[in-house]
Parts: C-alpha cells; sequence; structure tokens
C-alpha cells in the first residue's frame, strides 16, 4: 500500500462553498479543495480529520459507523442546515488511532456519540463530493499545546503507510475581527511567510518553529485563540519530510495557505 501524505487545508467560513458568492471570495479556496483527490497517490483507504472545533480533555476520534452532522454555524441560511454529506465513519480507524495514541502515553478513545463538524464535512463535501471514503474525527487537545500536537501526529505517522489520508483542517489565519480589513493584510502576510518558512523546513526543525509559533511576527494577531492552527501540527508531526505550501491567496484581506506534508 502506497504511504499517503498528510496535508493542512482551509475550511472556509462555515457552509460558504454552498452559498451564493458574488464577490468570489471563496473560489480558489473551493478549486484547491476539489483538486485535493488529484494530490494524492492512490485513493486512501479512509480519511482522518483533525478538526478546529473539536476540543477534549485527551484526544477523542468519531466512532460510530454512520456518523451525523453537526451544523456548528450560526445564521446563515436555511439550505445550509439541510446539506448532507453521508460519509461512512471507521469504528477500525477510530481504534487503532487510540491505541497508537495511548501507546505513545496520551489519553485517547473512541466517540460513538460525536457527529462530523463543519469543519470536516464542509471541505470532504467540496473534495469528496460523492462521500465514499470513509471518515473520521479526531478533536485537538483543550490544552492546545503545539508540541503535544506535534507528538500526537508522530504517533500517528503509521496510519500513512496503511493507506490513512491525515488532514489537519483549520484556517491558517483566523481572527473573526480581522478580516476584511485592509489593516490585517500585512500582519497576514508576515504570518504566512513565517508558517511557509517553518513548515518547509525539515522535520527537526520544522517541529522547533512550530512550537514557537506565538512568537512568529503576526502570530498572535493572526490567531487571538490557535484552534485553527493546532490542526495543522498534527499533518505536520505525521511527516518525515519537508513540507509543500500547496495554495495561497489572499481572502477576505488575509493571507490564507495550506501544507502538504510527506
Amino acid at each position: 500500500m502506497t504511504r499517503q501524505p498528510s496535508f493542512f487545508i482551509p475550511h472556509g467560513g462555515g457552509p460558504c462553498f454552498f452559498m451564493p458568492d458574488p464577490q468570489g471570495n471563496w473560489e480558489t479556496m473551493a478549486e484547491f479543495l476539489r483538486g485535493l483527490p488529484a494530490r494524492l497517490p492512490e485513493a486512501p483507504k479512509a480519511i482522518l480529520v483533525v478538526s478546529g472545533h473539536w476540543e477534549t480533555h485527551g484526544f477523542a476520534f468519531t466512532g460510530a459507523e454512520r456518523p451525523a452532522l453537526l451544523y456548528d454555524y450560526y445564521g446563515f441560511p436555511q439550505h445550509t442546515y439541510e446539506l448532507r454529506f453521508d460519509a461512512p465513519g471507521s469504528p477500525w480507524l477510530a481504534a487503532r488511532a487510540s491505541q497508537l495514541l495511548r501507546e505513545a502515553g496520551f489519553a485517547a478513545a473512541a466517540d460513538p456519540q460525536r457527529g462530523y463538524d463543519h469543519g470536516v464535512f464542509v471541505p470532504l463535501k467540496v473534495a469528496w463530493p460523492a462521500a465514499d471514503v470513509p471518515v473520521v474525527e479526531m478533536s485537538l487537545d483543550r490544552s492546545l499545546n503545539p508540541a503535544m500536537h506535534l507528538a500526537a501526529g508522530q504517533a500517528l505517522a503509521p496510519l500513512r503507510d496503511e493507506g490513512v489520508l491525515i488532514l489537519g483542517s483549520g484556517m491558517s489565519f483566523h481572527n473573526m475581527r480581522g478580516y476584511g480589513n485592509p489593516a490585517s493584510t500585512a500582519p497576514s502576510l508576515a504570518f504566512d511567510e513565517w508558517l511557509t518558512e517553518a513548515a518547509e523546513a525539515g522535520p527537526d526543525d520544522r517541529a522547533k518553529a512550530l512550537s514557537r509559533w506565538a512568537d512568529a511576527p503576526g502570530g498572535r494577531f493572526s490567531h487571538p485563540r490557535e484552534e485553527h492552527l493546532l490542526p495543522l501540527m498534527v499533518a505536520a508531526g505525521a511527516a518525515q519530510g519537508a513540507g509543500e505550501k500547496v495554495y495561497s491567496d489572499i481572502v477576505l484581506k488575509t493571507a490564507i495557505s495550506a501544507f502538504r506534508f510527506d
């Protein structure tokens, strides 16, 4: 079985890809997501998605055969609360990932009640509209400790050789008050430049840099709270090679990027 890469992808704003977009704010991001399957060496056996919208004590994984959808966004048109993404779950993968983390010393367990939040089903509905690949969602630890999430990614690395695609789903810039403000462009670009250099470094230097992301130029401005950045740590930690920026655009006056790790 061919080793799968891992990615850190942007998941947009709420159900943005399924609403009118007259300004074209989300066009390039949607195009990137639609092209994601073509970037893989072969169809994945399953997809493990680390979401910035689920935090637990220790790590948790969706464990149901058919996880429901959590419409965890507010104030959007009614049709966006009727979106469907009926990808099967994978209790096997939830158990296997939990085992790998426990063997590395982390608390981890499957949650048979949890459904897919919009950090999972919105981007995957764009990338895999047929919903024919099993999906498991992974939570963040509430500590939001970057080194811990890098180490968790390292513990999950064997899954890549088992045909599992690991996706970190968040946003490389996530300051809600900063979107749409021209004053955000310069600090977001500064952080994006730093993040790119860190992500494209070798594994050891990458881990050292990412562990200190809050000290980066524009770092705390870009992430007043870092839950949308932490999925990148898991994706990067699962890789042995250098990263590569595979998407970049100015969205709502801010720099947004995606990264691939091999």
